[in-house]
């Protein structure tokens, strides 16, 4: 499990094709001191597995599953990720829940300056509308942020807002980003598992 804050900001050193997959290299001196094979890396908001460490780079193999249903696909050679390394037990929960499983990719609409800060609307995939309140908490390429404002929950071109601050533009890709940029979201898995529940009640 993560919180969604992001520990390091990783510089893609490879993309290399597998055969329905794909290898991706990041450098991330910062990140791998505690890394051991085997261990999971969210890169992102993506939940991966290292399947090589060595002193300043990790790589992880990203099936087709998750580059159908993140935008992972479109790394290349110099990009900027966004790193986080699992919870450990006891730890400080600053963020809010999350599993790094991508619900799917919204794109960036619209950057209005807000003082030191910006404010983002962001689209979202058909379907999540229903998941997302204002106030409430959202992974967007594996940043915890709050939504600030949303559409309404019938329009047909569903989106959300969010404020981000200077420390966060300065501290992951979300600095990075401009219009059009495909962004990973995961919406709160809590709001999921109350759906299902409730549907599922005679």
């Amino acid at each position: 499990m993560f919180t969604g804050i992001v520990s390091e900001l990783g510089t893609v050193a490879s993309v290399e094709p597998l055969d329905g997959a794909s290898s991706l290299t990041v450098t991330a001196p910062d990140t791998v001191g505690d890394v051991s094979i085997g261990d999971s890396i969210a890169v992102n908001g993506v939940c991966l597995t290292a399947v090589a460490v060595d002193r300043t780079a990790f790589t992880v193999e990203i099936v087709q599953e998750s580059l159908q249903r993140s935008s992972l696909g479109s790394l290349r050679e110099g990009d900027s990720v966004n790193l986080e390394r699992p919870m450990v037990a006891g730890g400080r929960f600053d963020g809010h829940i999350v599993q790094g499983h991508v619900d799917g990719v919204g794109l960036l609409e619209e950057i209005r300056r807000e003082g030191d800060a910006s404010r983002y609307r962001i689209s979202l995939p058909p379907g999540l509308e229903r998941y997302i309140v204002e106030k409430g908490s959202i992974a967007v390429d594996g940043t915890s942020m709050t939504i600030t404002a949303v559409s309404d929950v019938q329009s047909d071109e569903p989106w959300f807002e969010i404020v981000v601050i200077p420390h966060t533009l300065d501290a992951t890709v979300l600095g990075r980003a401009d219009i059009g940029s495909p962004m990973n979201l995961e919406v709160d898995v809590i709001a999921k598992y109350v759906e299902r529940l409730v549907g599922g009640v005679t």
